[in-house]
């Protein structure tokens, strides 16, 4: 179970949290798909996954060479609840982003 001082020190930097926006907004986005959005190179967007996943907040599924990331359903109520409230204050920004990245980035 994810304890708030983990929660708060994961989503501290900007680029987890543009993720856990992405994902919280699109429901479930592949690697290339984060790349794109958050213009940040597919290593980095992979370390940040692997910490995000070892959190707890991020679940994955393979399908062929791809990997898609979406939050776990499995995370406590209030952390849900802190994301939500997160989304909601960066709602436009994060729909821009989606809107803007590059098509057909996998």
């Amino acid at each position: 179970m994810v304890h708030p001082l983990q929660l708060f020190k994961t989503l501290s930097d900007e680029t987890r949290l543009a993720i856990v926006m992405l994902l919280r907004e699109a429901g479930e986005l592949c690697v290339c798909d984060l790349c794109s959005a958050t213009t940040e190179s597919q290593p980095k967007v992979s370390r940040h996954m692997a910490l995000l996943r070892e959190s707890g907040l991020v679940i994955d599924r393979r399908e062929g060479k791809w990997v898609y990331y979406r939050l776990s359903p499995n995370m406590p109520a209030w952390a849900a609840t802190v994301i939500d409230t997160s989304w909601n204050c960066l709602r436009e920004e994060t729909r821009l982003k989606l809107k803007n990245r590059l098509p057909g980035s996998c």
